[in-house]
């Protein structure tokens, strides 16, 4: 039955394959002050979106503050890619759920806390958690992205929540690719939110790292039922990453839509 199938199922081969630890951290030192830590370790940077208006950007600034140290992680760039990508969709009706957003930032490690669901009307986080990537886009940190089938790639873009099933790891949602090209093909590839014991914190004591799915964000057994459930259907999930492109990145679009009806 299609529902049994899902598009991340972990082959067992993956976690014999991995590393048992972390990599070691090599800093070369060349003169007393300079230290030059490797590439591998360096965030991507973010830049500011183009034609955001300022009323906009100083909004999303006072809405990072108002999060707290729950978001102290999530990355101002990352949260305006969010918040200009909700405020663009939300007024086409690919998205039902008023001044909700999920939003994943997949180019920091798996290591870390990097999935937040954020209510935008009265600034709080609602989730905080770690999330798996595929094992076609990296090892520590996720540095390829595909929409292709059979990839086992994680796929950069916006997402709309779809509906629950119970398949082969449980309690599941679908989610719909709202990004032509990076990643439409994710509801076929029954890429789906759902637990795995290699996105807990259990497994990276064990093994210092997460381990990978077939391109799901894969989320902590001891979270997954209040996340999956608190993104119902027709709520937005942004999974940003390295080369993230999108239409929906419409910095006008979204400043005429927060004049007229703010995070509503």
């Amino acid at each position: 039955m299609a529902a049994a199938l899902c598009g991340c199922q972990l082959r067992a081969d993956d976690i014999h394959s991995s590393p048992s630890v972390l990599p070691v951290t090599t800093v070369s030192v060349t003169s007393p002050t300079t230290v030059i830590l490797p590439d591998s370790l360096a965030l991507t940077p973010v830049p500011d979106l183009p034609q955001v208006p300022d009323t906009l950007r100083r909004a999303i600034r006072r809405l990072h503050a108002a999060l707290g140290p729950a978001a102290a992680d999530l990355r101002p760039t990352v949260l305006e890619q969010a918040c200009v990508g909700y405020l663009t969709l939300h007024p086409t009706g690919r998205i039902e759920r008023a001044g909700l957003l999920a939003v994943a930032d997949m180019d920091l490690p798996n290591t870390a806390k990097r999935l937040w669901v954020l209510d935008l009307r009265k600034a709080r986080v609602l989730h905080h958690s770690l999330v798996a990537h595929g094992e076609g886009s990296g090892q520590l940190r996720a540095t390829r992205f595909s929409n292709q089938e059979k990839s086992a790639c994680t796929s950069l873009g916006f997402y709309r929540t779809a509906g629950t099933y119970d398949g082969i790891h449980g309690y599941s949602r679908r989610i719909e690719g709202l990004d032509k090209g990076q990643n439409s093909n994710a509801f076929d590839r029954y890429v789906v939110l759902h637990a795995a014991d290699y996105a807990s914190p259990k497994y990276i004591e064990q093994h210092g790292h997460l381990g990978y799915s077939r391109g799901c964000p894969a989320l902590p057994p001891e979270q997954f039922k209040e996340i999956i459930a608190t993104v119902r259907v027709g709520s937005m999930l942004l999974i940003s990453g390295p080369g993230l492109a999108s239409r929906w990145l419409d910095g006008q679009a979204a400043g005429r839509r927060f004049l007229a009806r703010g995070w509503e």
